[in-house]
């Protein structure tokens, strides 16, 4: 896998890569020729980590339109990015209702995923300056794939958002949390007070496995 898209990828991901490989380029060169973000390295980020270590899913819809912001996994930015996108600063008032979590000093959630959390949007792509401009160039089906492998493997299924919802059933039905998406737009329609961070971590104790530092 030579192609740019797969750079920094971790080799326990080329089983579930091979057979779908020829459909991300295909995707991928579907949308190059538009003003696309994130970047191509970054595109693929949550398989940076190894498939065997996630044990948590967090389903989003597609990157921030802001190209400061898109940096490939879902919901994060640069630990240098202020202020939050409001998706986020939502995100970080339910864990601090959830947990009386102290909130962190930046936005960055690569900290979750190096805890096996995979932070992943149905739509990979899109157009800076525009939401869902990429919905129908063929990543939903790669991320079906992609979520479902991790989801066969017994993961926590944490679903923001209508997107993220269709993908329910391949999850284990005991270990889907599901919930609006925490945009400003719909956080209040049953994100906020869903406390997504402890009911996974009670899933996870429940089942003999560690935590997650939130």
């Amino acid at each position: 896998m030579t192609h740019p898209i797969f750079q920094g990828i971790d080799p326990s991901w080329q089983p579930i890569l091979d057979p779908i490989q020829d459909s991300i380029i295909h995707t991928f060169e579907s949308i190059s020729s538009s003003d696309y973000i994130p970047a191509v390295d970054r595109i693929l980020a949550p398989l940076h980590y190894p498939l065997e270590k996630v044990r948590v899913v967090i389903v989003g819809q597609d990157p921030y339109p802001n190209p400061d912001y898109a940096d490939g996994f879902a919901f994060s930015v640069r630990k240098e990015v202020q202020p939050f996108p409001a998706s986020l600063t939502n995100i970080l008032k339910e864990l601090e209702s959830d947990l009386g979590t102290t909130l962190p000093e930046d936005g960055n959630l690569e900290r979750w995923s190096a805890q096996g959390v995979m932070l992943i949007n149905r739509t990979l792509t899109t157009t800076a300056g525009q939401s869902h401009a990429h919905q129908r160039s063929g990543w939903l089906e790669i991320t079906a794939v992609l979520i479902g492998a991790v989801a066969a493997r017994g993961s926590v299924g944490i679903l923001w958002g209508g997107n993220a919802h269709q993908l329910a059933d391949l999850f284990e039905p005991s270990l889907v949390i599901k919930s609006a998406h925490p945009s400003p737009l719909s956080a209040y329609r049953g994100f906020f007070g869903s406390r997504p961070f402890s009911r996974a971590n009670s899933l996870l104790e429940e089942r003999g496995l560690t935590k997650i530092q939130w």
